[in-house]
């Protein structure tokens, strides 16, 4: 469905451009567009390559072991039915670990793994758990220490001061993660209450 909506929007303004006579524009507009993604793309590759190799050095060393260590407690409040020491966990704190450095395209594979062991938890069930709904909550506000990937769009155009964004960032991360925990324990025991209906 997705696609046809992008592909209507693409006609709709070719049309749009040839009635009023600006296909120059819109030509002009594409190869600019085009330049200005791989410049992009350029930039994030090297933060992205820089951060992955520091999260290997981490893994290698047992920082990130002794990270979930630390989390570990708080997580497996938020995901009582999760046995312990079972793979989805793993995934889920390598998932927020990622994620809180910026690395939401490194954490997405993770994220991805960790919805699989939630199903297979769930016995392959098509509806979602307790813990994939926690999960999904918690990966979408996405609470984030250090913004990689902005701050490697910032300094891609030019930006005075890039790393100014670490603490509006940390502050909304914060907030939405906290927002997250509060709204999905609050449908959790309303629904509990009404005997899981």
């Amino acid at each position: 469905m997705v696609n046809y909506i992008w592909v209507g929007m693409m006609i709709i303004g070719f049309l749009f451009a040839i009635v009023n006579g600006t296909m120059n524009d819109v030509n002009a507009a594409i190869f600019e567009a085009a330049n200005e993604a791989v410049v992009l793309c350029i930039g994030l590759i090297s933060i992205l390559v820089f951060w992955l190799g520091m999260m290997r050095i981490a893994q290698d060393s047992g920082l990130l072991d002794k990270m979930s260590k630390l989390f570990y407690p708080v997580i497996k409040r938020l995901f009582p039915d999760i046995p312990e020491n079972h793979p989805a966990m793993g995934y889920i704190l390598s998932n927020m670990i990622a994620n809180m450095f910026g690395l939401g395209n490194a954490a997405t594979p993770l994220g991805i793994k960790a919805m699989e062991q939630l199903k297979a938890l769930h016995n392959g069930s098509t509806s979602a758990s307790r813990s994939m709904i926690t999960f999904l909550a918690l990966n979408t506000s996405g609470l984030t220490l250090i913004p990689t990937t902005v701050i490697s769009i910032r300094m891609t155009y030019e930006s005075v001061s890039p790393t100014e964004i670490v603490g509006p960032t940390l502050v909304a991360t914060c907030t939405s993660t906290l927002g997250a925990i509060l709204i999905d324990r609050y449908f959790y025991y309303r629904r509990t209450r009404n005997g899981g209906k």
